[in-house]
């Protein structure tokens, strides 16, 4: 059985895009490699029948994560001892892989969560590193792309971004998937009444990552026009992040933040709308959840959500950074319970039709073989 090292800067117990990505993907690779991960020690977390290698955290914040020490030495030994190396992210982990990899000279895979040289500057608050860190984070991603045996991207439009970049790596593009019998719509009065729900309440639901490139602040703007003029709306927000975020939902009234959670379902299932107002994605897998449980998305079009999600038939998009047009997409939904029954049912239909967690895995697997001698 081939061994493969799994480095990456995101693991559970912190949720994110990347660690839901490795707790679907990671049981299924197991089969057919011998799985090491090496990853953050954000606190304990066990997966059974795999290796885990826990590098300390830095003191300091970069935007919502407390980063991982650079510690190659210890990273250099795994990747050593293995048959290929599959990086998630460039931070400090996935940088100390790559560089092992080549001096090793082993197959390295790189799976694409996010474009880097969009997400980090809108992810950092200076503006003087906003405008510093996007030229120096292209040229080292692009540099560091170049280097891999393989990219596996998550839609063509990311790959062809990509090459438009001069990124010349071979790329394998694989839709992420959803477990469409976990994420399905279970309605539950009793678990909204624990949450402070009345049954006449509307529910304008959000959950990921509490990071400024979410840009949660036009969500915020638009929700605070919204309960002036309607008394039963309220705002959901599920997961936790960049502190004065946090902060700065807690200020308002008739705001529910009920912080990060391990099972994501009822949540979603205690929403009526879920929006996306982010500035940057590549797929958003939160999306595609709220999707797959019936609820209509009310999105910006941002990386492949701009592909899957089709305007007034299962989802609606709103212009960036622009709290008055969310607001009049929110009350559109709110005011036509109909429409909003229908765009749900067919948002769950795209999922179940062109988003699969076993044949993602199933093509992830291919690629990476692919690259093993």
């Amino acid at each position: 059985m081939k061994r493969i090292v799994i480095a990456t800067d995101s693991y559970l117990p912190r949720w994110d895009g990347v660690a839901r990505f490795l707790s679907e993907i990671i049981p299924r690779l197991k089969n057919k490699f011998k799985v090491t991960v090496i990853a953050p020690n954000f606190g304990p977390h066990r997966e059974q029948g795999i290796k885990t290698v826990k590098i300390a955290l830095k003191k300091i914040h970069l935007g919502d994560i407390k980063p991982a020490k650079f510690d190659y030495k210890r990273i250099k030994e795994e990747v050593k001892n293995a048959d290929v190396v599959f990086t998630q992210t460039i931070g400090f982990i996935g940088l100390a892989a790559i560089i092992a990899a080549k001096r090793f000279k082993k197959p390295l895979v790189t799976f694409i969560h996010s474009v880097e040289w969009e997400l980090f500057p809108k992810a950092i608050s200076s503006k003087f590193l906003k405008q510093i860190s996007y030229p120096i984070v292209k040229f080292i991603s692009k540099k560091i792309y170049n280097q891999c045996s393989l990219l596996i991207v998550p839609s063509t439009s990311i790959a062809e971004k990509l090459s438009w970049q001069g990124i010349r790596t071979k790329k394998s593009i694989t839709h992420l998937g959803v477990d469409v019998n976990k994420f399905k719509n279970k309605r539950d009065d009793s678990f909204r009444k624990k949450l402070g729900i009345e049954p006449d309440d509307f529910i304008i639901g959000y959950h990921g990552r509490l990071g400024r490139e979410k840009d949660l602040k036009t969500l915020l703007r638009a929700f605070i026009r919204l309960k002036i003029e309607h008394k039963r709306v309220k705002l959901l927000v599920v997961g936790d992040g960049v502190k004065e975020i946090v902060r700065m939902f807690k200020k308002q009234d008739r705001i529910i933040l009920p912080g990060s959670q391990n099972n994501i379902v009822p949540y979603i299932n205690a929403m009526d709308v879920y929006v996306l107002p982010s500035l940057t994605e590549t797929t958003s897998l939160t999306t595609l959840e709220a999707m797959a449980c019936e609820l209509p998305v009310i999105a910006t079009k941002v990386g492949f959500v701009n592909d899957y999600l089709d305007d007034e038939k299962n989802g609606f998009f709103f212009k960036m950074q622009n709290p008055y047009d969310l607001k009049k997409k929110i009350e559109f939904v709110m005011n036509n319970p109909n429409i909003r029954k229908k765009i749900g049912q067919e948002a769950r239909k795209t999922v179940v039709e062109k988003f699969n967690w076993q044949i993602a895995a199933e093509r992830i697997e291919e690629a990476i073989l692919s690259v093993v001698e």
